[in-house]
């Protein structure tokens, strides 16, 4: 039967990736997605568990005369990060992705792909079912809620898994090895305000920033890309000295790990400001669009008159809010010294929300060194305890220290050199890859990332290179056929 991606190649991969597309699979819904691959290994005959929080784990014997090389565990993750335009209706619950060609991309249709991971599970799927690739003894490991809280890695027990050597499929630059990754912490902050009626002769507004292309906020955060929330509250400084503004509703960013795209507030100023309040947003609109006319060309910030809110925030709680937010560190905070081109720590703002009598904010701090991500972590709950604010941590998970005399390193990147002809780019990358906590979990392994080329992850405009899938699965099947004896 012809589907969107029949006649790419490598054929099994696409098969099994366009299959996956076909069930809803965001962070805390893999179950279906789960029970498929479940089945599909089952059919196979192979030896098929589900642990204890929701992991999958498969295995597949040696294939004749490799019976003595080093079990290599497969790993990648179920979930996948739910984004849309918005003039997409897709419900990410219900709704299946829809791929498609685009030159030499395969993307979807106003929504994120889910080649993060889903090519990996593909990949492990068709190692599963392959006749013809020779290799060692494989386990497959097919994590839950990497995207979302890494529930799966941190839940892993161990002795279940016997190999030695991991290959995590996740990463997102084809010719490039992956030793090492950022660990992470979140932060929780809550405002709790005093609800007060909107006073007498006052007009509603609704604040919106959008058409930010937001994206990865740990691959994508060097780009200079701007952050709505961050833009938002901007403005809303500028507009509260100006106008005296009143703040109704707050509804920014959607995930910890995704740059927020999108942020809107309702708002009630003086109905005598009014005109000078929208000269005043279309003034700013210019001044932003020019700050980033290279990232942000489809950015808008407009108003448009709302039904009247029933209360607002009182103004103390008002003005430390905003002044905390503008004073919060956002984006790349430090370069690597040791590693070229690579962000060491950052922090994304990611999400603000007003509920209740409660506006609650959600940072994502990330760093490769533990002390600087302590130190971060101080600073932003600085800034937020001298607003009044509550700020915990939590979610923590570690980085993965790069081993440059890693074996299996080395092994691939001769595999790489003699199939290509050019040695591949040894890397550590400025996000939470699994590696960090399966590592604590099970010292002994040695452990690498790669993958195709994947770009602008977490966002609509997520897209997989064509080519490099192909090149990717042609580096792991040698790299199957190549591993050491024990």
């Amino acid at each position: 039967m012809n589907t969107v991606l029949s006649g790419l190649k490598p054929a099994s991969v696409w098969k099994n990736f366009e299959a996956l597309c076909a069930f809803p699979h965001p962070s805390g819904h893999e179950a279906a997605i789960r029970e498929y691959v479940f089945n599909f290994a089952k059919q196979l005959g192979l030896e098929t568990i589900v642990d204890e929080v929701g992991n999958l784990i498969i295995r597949k014997p040696a294939t004749k005369g490799m019976e003595n090389r080093k079990g290599v565990i497969l790993q990648a993750h179920l979930d996948m990060v739910p984004q849309k335009n918005n003039d997409t209706a897709h419900n990410f619950e219900t709704d299946p992705i829809r791929p498609q060609i685009d030159g030499e991309w395969v993307k979807a249709h106003g929504t994120t792909l889910g080649a993060d991971n889903g090519i990996g599970v593909a990949a492990a799927m068709s190692v599963l079912e392959s006749k013809d690739i020779k290799h060692g003894p494989v386990e497959v490991l097919l994590t839950i809620d990497e995207e979302t809280g890494m529930t799966g890695a941190f839940g892993l027990k161990g002795g279940i898994l016997k190999g030695d050597i991991l290959l995590n499929m996740d990463s997102e630059d084809e010719g490039e090895l992956y030793v090492g990754c950022a660990g992470g912490t979140n932060a929780g902050i809550t405002f709790t305000f005093t609800p007060e009626n909107v006073p007498a002769g006052y007009s509603a507004y609704t604040l919106y920033i959008k058409g930010l292309k937001g994206g990865h906020s740990g691959v994508d955060i060097s780009l200079g890309r701007g952050n709505s929330n961050k833009v938002l509250f901007r403005f809303l400084k500028q507009a509260q000295n100006a106008f005296g503004i009143r703040i109704a509703t707050i509804d920014g960013g959607s995930l910890r790990n995704a740059i927020p795209r999108e942020s809107s507030a309702v708002i009630v100023l003086p109905s005598a400001h009014a005109k000078a309040f929208l000269q005043l947003l279309a003034t700013f609109e210019n001044i932003i669009k020019n700050e980033l006319s290279s990232t942000e060309p489809d950015l808008k910030a407009e108003a448009i008159p709302a039904n009247m809110p029933e209360k607002v925030m009182d103004v103390a709680t008002q003005q430390k809010l905003i002044h905390a937010v503008n004073a919060c560190p956002n984006g790349v905070v430090r370069m690597s010294a040791d590693m070229h081109d690579l962000v060491e720590t950052s922090n994304n703002l990611a999400i603000i929300n007003l509920e209740g009598n409660e506006v609650k904010i959600l940072c994502l701090l990330r760093s490769s060194v533990d002390s600087a991500k302590l130190d971060l972590e101080s600073v932003t709950e600085s800034v937020f305890t001298l607003a009044g604010a509550e700020t915990v941590f939590d979610g923590q998970y570690p980085g993965w220290k790069p081993n440059m005399q890693s074996p299996v390193l080395k092994a691939m990147s001769d595999i790489y050199k003699n199939k290509y002809g050019k040695i591949p780019e040894i890397r550590a990358i400025h996000a939470g890859l699994e590696c960090g906590l399966l590592g604590g979990v099970y010292p002994n392994w040695d452990m690498i990332s790669f993958g195709p080329t994947i770009r602008f992850p977490h966002s609509p405009d997520e897209k997989v290179n064509i080519k490099t899938v192909e090149m990717f699965w042609d580096f792991l099947v040698e790299t199957l056929k190549n591993i050491p004896v024990k």
